[in-house]
């Protein structure tokens, strides 16, 4: 069969690399580059080139099978990290890192504060609580109705709970309220995140995350298009046709959809019912993001930095920000700390600006979770494919499997796993 491949994340790249075994493939990508959220970028310091990634940037050998399958597929090494966290409030002056005792009194007078006690009492309440809910939460409930009921507000709310949740899904700390329990618990207790031992221990891509692309994209024996975004799709009784953005079209049996949501339904000409409503119930948010090496949007205190920082701002209405230290991430070879922002809002300083990025991330919500069940609706219908990380939890290994079920449904599941 002819088959169109529509993106080339981690998804499209993956079902090319599957179905091109067997079928004709041609992949479209709108962009200059193929990748999606793997963005690498070459930064020079001390007349140092540094593979620097900005956007997909570690993984663990637990929850990221089929990711792991594909580096050793494709012989690709990576090397340990090290997944910290810490939070700086400007309101408050509180510091800290959660991954020992003595970075968690990052600040020694954290001991004579009771507010920094109620914190470590409320971290410890949440997730003892929030393990005993794991199996039996009730997927209506939002965290914010969950701590409401559990009397989990206050410093480990909003100092712990918020910051955690806001940077791992890269999202409003606002949208905190509505993000759906049952699916952060299911997150949490996959990644061991409601425990002080056995946690899990994560990776980086060697040379960036590009690398795995590179050696993808030189072994992918299928035709792709860069520059070349997808107008519109039709869907008929003959087959697919694709209306491009020169103008002109392309005809091809069938068509697996590898963008995100929102752009997938613009792509339809005639979209279903079924599509309107599900793949209308997954939204996508903004989030401006800046490479940099401004080490003032790092907690002050040294033992309290860690390679993922959360900035809570001294003004209420003011954005949060998130930075990853790249440095400790990736473990390059410099003395300076290279750093990735997310919404800064004008904090970085210019002459501390490598590059300005931009990237959307799925929203969580009731109605996500909801729409994600009704996948089979529409994919494999219509001769149409989803796939994308936001049937999932919206990470890389989410987007991968997803992709493997859309090669599922037009080559059977053997051929997809082979």
């Amino acid at each position: 069969m002819r088959i169109a491949v529509v993106g080339s994340g981690v998804s499209g790249l993956v079902a090319a690399h599957m179905l091109a075994r067997h079928h004709g493939v041609t992949v479209f990508e709108k962009s200059e580059t193929v990748g999606g959220h793997v963005r690498t970028i070459d930064v020079d310091l001390d007349g140092v080139r540094h593979p620097v990634d900005t956007g997909f940037v570690v993984y663990n050998e637990t929850t990221y099978p089929g990711f792991v399958r594909l580096l050793a597929e494709l012989g690709v090494h990576s090397r340990p990290t090290a997944m910290s966290f810490g939070v700086r409030c400007e309101r408050t002056g509180l510091e800290y890192c959660g991954t020992s005792p003595a970075t968690l009194l990052a600040q020694p007078a954290n001991l004579l504060r009771p507010r920094f006690w109620r914190l470590v009492g409320g971290i410890l309440a949440f997730n003892r609580r929030a393990r005993r809910l794991a199996t039996r939460s009730d997927e209506d409930i939002s965290l914010g109705e969950l701590a409401e009921r559990t009397g989990l507000r206050g410093p480990a709310w909003s100092h712990y709970v918020r910051p955690l949740v806001s940077a791992i899904w890269s999202t409003n700390p606002d949208r905190v309220e509505s993000f759906p329990t049952a699916f952060f618990l299911r997150f949490a207790e996959r990644h061991r995140l409601l425990q002080v031992r056995d946690q899990l221990r994560w990776r980086v891509v060697e040379g960036g995350s590009r690398s795995y692309v590179e050696r993808l994209i030189a072994r992918l024996p299928a035709t792709i298009r860069t520059r070349c975004p997808v107008v519109s799709i039709e869907r008929g009784a003959g087959g697919v046709s694709l209306r491009l953005g020169d103008g002109s079209s392309a005809s091809f049996d069938r068509v697996v959809i590898a963008s995100h949501s929102d752009e997938a339904l613009a792509m339809l000409s005639d979209p279903s019912s079924d599509e309107r409503e599900i793949l209308g119930a997954i939204r996508y948010q903004h989030n401006d993001a800046v490479l940099h090496t401004d080490t003032r949007l790092l907690p002050r205190a040294p033992r309290a930095r860690a390679n993922w920082n959360y900035l809570i701002p001294e003004q209420p209405d003011a954005s949060v920000v998130t930075t990853y230290d790249m440095t400790g991430l990736q473990g390059l070879a410099t003395r300076q700390r290279v750093l990735v922002t997310l919404n800064d809002g004008g904090r970085v300083r210019a002459d501390r600006v490598i590059e300005r990025l931009a990237f959307s991330h799925p929203v969580y919500d009731g109605a996500t979770v909801a729409a994600q069940a009704r996948r089979r609706e529409i994919s494999g219908v219509r001769r149409t494919h989803y796939c994308g990380a936001y049937w999932g939890f919206g990470f890389h290994e989410d987007g991968l499997q997803s992709a493997l079920r859309a090669c599922a449904e037009i080559s059977g599941p053997h051929e997809a796993a082979a």
